[in-house]
C-alpha cells in the first residue's frame, strides 16, 4: 500500500532531528497539516491547555504527554517521590503480613528507593527546611528554581539568612503558591561525589515512555558524564564556583579550562569501564542495578496521575549523581534534553538516538495506518529498539503466567540492559 510522506512540524530544528526527518523521506507540514511533531515543552503545554481546546487526531504523533510536568517539574517531582515511597512501605508490610506475592516493582532488583536528598520546597516547607538546617547547622544546601532549566538560578548556601526572604511573615496564615513567583527547592548537597581526576561529574541518562498504564519504558546505552572544568573542594569560599559544583555544559562552556574537543564529556560505557577497572565489577553492577530502579520508582510515581494518550510518547533527561561509595541519587529529570551536539561524538550519539526513538515510537505506514487495536505503538517485540532497552513493560510483568516464567522474562530484559551497558 502506498502511504503518503509523513509531514512534521518542531521548534527545534537541530540537526539530529532535521536529518532523521529527511532520510525518511518526511516532508515539512504546517500548523493546520501534520503528522509529528517534536514540540518545545513550553508550546506543547500552551498548544494543550484546556483553554486552547485542541485535540490531536487519529494520524499524528507528539513527544510529550500532556501532564509531563508531574515528573520534570522539580517541586512536583519530589512530592510525587515522597509520596510513592509511602506508598511502596505501607504496601511492603501489607504484603508480607498476608503472605501474598510481592508485585514486580517490590523484588528485591528494584529494592532501592531512597535516592532523593533531603529536600523541601520554598516558600511552603520554609519552617520545616529551617528546623531541620538547625539541627545540622554545617550541612550544605543548593538551591533550585522549579521551572528553570541549563542551571539557570541555581546557588549554594550553608547559612540560613542567606533565604531569609523566604520567612514566613507571623501575620501571613498561609502561602499561597499562585502569588508566589519564586517557588525553589532546596536539597542537602551531595557533598562527597564521586571524584575522576579531582572533578566532578554526574550522568545523564535517556529514558523513553510510549505509554504509562500499562508502563513501557526505555533505557538508552548510550548516555554520558559530564565533568565541571575546575577541580572540586568544599572550601567555602568556592561555594559560589559554579564551574566547579553545576555540570551543566551551558555554564561549563564558558570556563577558561573549557575542552572543546570532548565538551567536557565522557561516555556512560566509557564510565563504566573505568568503574569496573577502579572499584570491581561487582559494585558497578550493583550502580547499574540502582539507576535502573531510580528510574523505574521515579515513572511509577506519578504513574497514576499521568494522562495516559495514545498520540504521545516522551524521552526524557535523567540526572543523576554519584557520591563516593558509588550510591546514585536522582537530581532531576528532564522533559526537553538538550540536542545541541558540542563534539563530533555527541552529535552522532543525537543523532542515533532520534533515529532509534523513531524506530520505536512510529508505526509501519503511519499516518495512514495507526497499528493494531488503534494504538499508536506497533508490537515492541517486532520493532527495531537500537540502542534501547526495555527497562519496564507492564504487559509482560503483569501477564498471567507461572511465576518462574514471568521472573524470567523480567530478569533476562534487566540483564540485558546492564550487559549492553557495559
Amino acid at each position: 500500500m502506498t502511504t503518503r510522506p509523513v509531514r512534521f512540524i518542531t521548534d527545534i530544528e537541530k540537526s539530529c532531528l532535521m536529518c532523521n526527518f529527511e532520510k525518511r523521506g518526511w516532508q515539512k507540514g504546517s500548523e493546520d497539516d501534520w503528522n509529528f511533531y517534536w514540540a518545545g515543552a513550553h508550546n506543547f503545554r500552551n498548544m494543550m491547555s484546556p483553554d486552547s481546546g485542541y485535540r490531536l487526531s487519529e494520524n499524528q504523533i507528539i513527544n510529550h504527554f500532556p501532564n509531563h510536568q508531574e515528573l520534570t517539574k522539580k517541586d512536583l517531582m519530589v512530592k510525587n517521590i515522597k509520596r510513592h515511597r509511602k506508598e511502596l512501605e505501607r504496601e511492603r508490610t501489607n504484603m508480607e503480613a498476608s503472605g501474598g506475592r510481592l508485585p514486580w516493582y517490590l523484588e528485591s532488583k528494584f529494592a532501592y528507593t531512597e535516592f532523593l536528598p533531603t529536600t523541601f520546597t520554598l516558600p511552603g516547607d520554609y519552617n520545616l527546611f529551617a528546623e531541620e538546617f538547625k539541627k545540622n547547622p554545617n550541612t550544605v544546601w543548593i538551591m533550585k528554581p522549579t521551572d528553570k532549566a541549563r542551571g539557570i538560578g541555581i546557588f549554594i548556601i550553608n547559612k540560613l539568612q542567606q533565604i531569609r526572604k523566604w520567612s514566613r511573615d507571623s501575620k501571613v496564615q498561609q502561602w499561597s503558591y499562585a502569588n508566589c513567583k519564586d517557588t525553589y527547592v532546596v536539597s542537602k548537597y551531595v557533598d562527597d561525589p564521586l571524584l575522576i581526576g579531582g572533578k566532578k561529574f554526574d550522568l545523564r541518562l535517556y529514558v523513553l515512555v510510549t505509554s504509562w498504564r500499562p508502563l513501557v519504558a526505555y533505557r538508552y546505552n548510550q548516555g554520558f558524564s559530564r565533568f565541571c572544568t575546575v577541580k572540586y573542594t568544599m572550601d567555602v569560599g568556592e561555594l559560589d564556583n559554579n564551574f566547579m559544583h553545576l555540570t551543566n555544559v551551558s555554564i561549563q562552556k564558558y570556563g577558561e579550562d573549557y575542552n572543546e574537543i570532548n565538551g567536557g564529556k565522557w561516555s556512560l560505557q566509557n564510565l563504566l569501564l573505568y568503574l569496573e577497572s577502579t572499584r570491581g565489577k561487582a559494585v558497578t553492577t550493583r550502580l547499574c542495578e540502582q539507576i535502573d530502579s531510580i528510574i523505574v520508582h521515579s515513572l511509577r510515581a506519578v504513574q497514576s496521575l499521568m494522562t495516559n494518550d495514545k498520540h504521545c510518547f516522551e524521552c526524557y533527561g535523567y540526572d543523576v549523581i554519584i557520591d563516593k561509595n558509588l550510591r546514585p541519587w536522582l537530581i532531576e529529570v528532564n522533559a526537553s534534553p538538550s540536542l545541541t551536539a558540542t563534539t563530533s561524538s555527541d552529535r552522532l550519539m543525537k543523532h542515533s538516538l532520534i533515529n532509534d526513538i523513531l524506530n520505536i515510537v512510529i508505526p509501519d505506514e503511519f499516518p495512514e495506518s495507526r497499528g493494531p487495536k488503534g494504538t499508536a505503538f506497533a508490537p515492541k517485540e517486532k520493532r527495531d529498539l537500537g540502542d534501547f532497552n526495555v527497562l519496564v513493560n507492564e504487559e509482560i510483568l503483569t501477564a498471567d503466567r507461572p511465576r518462574s516464567s514471568q521472573n524470567s522474562k523480567s530478569s533476562s530484559a534487566t540483564s540485558r540492559t546492564r550487559h549492553n551497558l557495559r
